[in-house]
Order: structure tokens, then sequence, then C-alpha cells
């Protein structure tokens, strides 16, 4: 079996997408041999016992329709031992190689001491809300690292929908009350290739409603030093929002003393008109 930790070279992970893209190669190349030889084999054996109007040389033993091969000595039992035996070892190569690049998709990198970035992605009618581990949230873009393993939570609020990005070949169902788990990573070469920042599209791939259509989104890969930067001019964010509405409380328990302070006022002056219209006075 292939161990997962080949195709990691030192710590540049292989994305998923690289990882589609190489078996999809090595199945279309290997098919291709295959079917190359096999087709060449028949038009062969086709030209070679054509029909050429003569008699069939002597000791010549024709096949007959509906004849299954038997194997019992000769020529047929070599030509049979040697193409089950081909089959079998393609075959099963394929799936040894298939299996255990598959594991690597499914268990991804280990990121070691280095740790990876947990994102929790909850969808909406229609749009893709994504939340930090410092608990900033960003709507309709998704803002990364290069060269790091992020880990997606995907979920919903209210329908299903289903978060992927073609482009990285990731795709998580997102299901209310439910959570599922993915990864993805970028390599730095990507995010130079396109001009210092990489960006993804993100689409959902579950009608979800008459704005599925439109239910798209955006991940965007900055190299590490430049994420660093950025994610940590979010980390006041949640604590300002809280200030606004202890600010926004304080405000309101003004308006309420000073709202308090006019009913006593009024009061007042009714009692004294009161008082003054009876003759006692005051």
């Amino acid at each position: 079996m292939i161990d997962p930790i080949i195709l990691q070279q030192g710590s540049d992970w292989r994305a998923q997408a690289e990882v589609f893209d190489e078996i999809f190669f090595v199945f279309l190349a290997l098919g291709t041999l295959v079917g190359t030889i096999v087709v060449a084999y028949t038009l062969w054996n086709v030209y070679k016992y054509r029909d050429d109007g003569g008699e069939p040389k002597e000791g010549f033993d024709a096949p007959t329709v509906g004849e299954l091969p038997t194997g019992q000595g000769g020529p047929k039992a070599k030509k049979l031992f040697l193409s089950f035996g081909l089959s079998a070892i393609v075959v099963i190569s394929l799936v040894v190689y298939a299996y255990g690049i598959l594991l690597y998709v499914e268990e991804g990198p280990d990121t070691g001491e280095e740790g990876d970035i947990e994102i929790l992605v909850e969808g909406y009618q229609f749009g893709w809300e994504y939340e930090y581990p410092n608990g900033h949230t960003t709507t309709g873009e998704m803002i990364v690292p290069a060269d790091q393993r992020i880990d997606i939570e995907v979920t919903s609020r209210d329908v299903w929908h289903n978060f992927g990005s073609s482009e990285l070949r990731i795709k998580s169902d997102a299901i209310p009350g439910e959570t599922n788990s993915n990864w993805f990573s970028v390599s730095s070469e990507e995010v130079e290739a396109q001009g210092g920042e990489a960006t993804f599209r993100v689409e959902c791939f579950e009608l979800c409603g008459s704005g599925h259509s439109a239910m798209k989104g955006q991940i965007t890969v900055l190299p590490q030093d430049e994420w660093e930067e950025w994610y940590e001019g979010t980390e006041g964010d949640d604590s300002g929002s809280g200030n606004e509405s202890a600010t926004g409380n304080e405000s309101a328990t003004g308006n309420d003393s000073a709202t308090g302070n006019e009913s006593a006022s009024i009061d007042d002056a009714v009692s004294v008109s009161g008082a003054v219209a009876g003759g006692v006075p005051a």
C-alpha cells in the first residue's frame, strides 16, 4: 500500500486538486496504453486469420460460435494465462495505487507542530458565512493563508446546501443540524502564479431555492505573512462590537432616566394645579 506520507514533500503538502489530477492522468494514460495494445492485437488477429476464400491450413483449430477457451494445453492455454495474468496485474496495481492515494485525500496531510486552521462554514439562503477561530466572521469571502492545511466544518442554518469549489476539488453537504468535515490547501507557488493573491470560486451545488444560481462566494489565499497581519487585525472586531452594544445600553438607560424624570415633573405639575384649583395652598 502507498503510504500517504510519501505524498508529502517536506512542508509542501499536495492539494486535493493535484491528487485528483494525478489519479485522472494515471488512469487515462494506462487506459490509453492498454486500449491501444488490445485494439492493435485484435486488428492484427483479424488480418492474420482473415478468410481469403481458400482451404484452411492443416492443423488449424478454428473456434466455433459460442465456444469458450478451455486453456487445456497448447497455444490457447498460454494466451489465456497471459491475458488473465496481465489483466490481474494491471487491476490490482490500480486498486492499490488509488486506495493509498485516496487515503491521503480522506485523512489529509499531517500538520505536526504547525497545526491547522479550522473555519466554520455556514450556508444560508443565499450566501455563505465563515467563522474563524478567534470568532471573527466574514460573509461571501473566506481568507486563508498559503501552505497551510485549512479544515472546514460545513453546516447550514436553513435548508440543504452544498459547499464546493471545482478548482480546489472540494465539495461538502451543508445540512441543518449536522456538520461535515473537509480540508484543502493551496501552495505558495499557486499564489505567486496568480500575482500574489489566489482566488477560487465557491458555489452551491445543491438546489436550495430561487436564488440558488446566485449563491456564490470566493476563497482568497494570501501569503502567510500577509494573512497573519490581516488575521491580527480582526481580533478586536468582537470586542468593538461589545463596546458598541454597551454604549447603546447606556444610552438607552439614560433615555429611560430622562423619560422617568420628565414623567415625575409632569405628575408634580398636575398635583400643584389640582391643589390650586381646589383652594388649597400649594
